[in-house]
């Protein structure tokens, strides 16, 4: 599956938020990128502030338009409000948890893990970063890469009362999905409801 690999601080600048993690150079030049991006202001249209609300959620869990929209369909056709039901379908792609069990510092980094086949759902390899993870399923990391490095640093201090909807083991290296998250334990700063006015247009 292909995915966004440009600058990413130009797009944290775009937004005005470290939505791709911390990044130094957003904290140093919080403005848009490009000549006139520390002078111009122009006045944004509602469909203007509705796509860039949809492109911060795309580039924020690093998913492309076509399935994107896709997700938004299935949404669209569950029982719930859509906007909340997106963001839950978005949280429960197996990046995004192993991102949130603490495994990997960035979302980015978290699909490498998952797509070299270092992730294990219920004993079983999965190398989808787009998984969609069920509640109750257990996510941990395989037995051959428990000693890797990287997964080590980003554990080290690493919080995992901050998201109640999952449930951590900490001798195993790994963590269970014990629902899917209510939209105010999603800490992403996407206004929702606006992503759903534009689809509806």
């Amino acid at each position: 599956m292909a995915r966004y690999t440009g600058p990413r601080t130009k797009i944290a600048r775009k937004f005005g938020e470290p939505i791709f993690g911390a990044d130094k150079v957003l904290s140093k030049k919080n403005y848009p990128p490009g000549q006139h991006g520390n002078s111009r202001k122009r006045k944004t249209s509602e469909y203007g502030i509705q796509l860039r609300e949809k492109q911060k959620a795309k580039y924020t869990y690093g998913v492309l338009e076509k399935q994107f929209r896709k997700m938004f369909d299935k949404a669209s056709r569950s029982k719930g409000i859509t906007g909340e039901v997106l963001l839950q379908l978005l949280e429960s792609r197996l990046d995004n948890v192993v991102f949130r069990l603490g495994l990997a510092p960035t979302r980015a980094a978290a699909r490498q893990l998952v797509s070299h086949r270092h992730v294990v759902v219920d004993g079983n390899v999965v190398n989808i970063p787009s998984y969609s993870v069920k509640p109750g399923q257990l996510i941990g990391i395989r037995e051959k890469s428990k000693s890797l490095e990287v997964i080590a640093d980003a554990l080290a201090g690493f919080n995992h009362s901050k998201y109640p909807w999952i449930e951590w083991e900490a001798n195993s290296l790994a963590g269970k999905l014990l629902h899917l998250p209510e939209r105010t334990d999603i800490p992403e700063e996407i206004k929702e409801q606006l992503i759903v006015e534009l689809y509806s247009k």
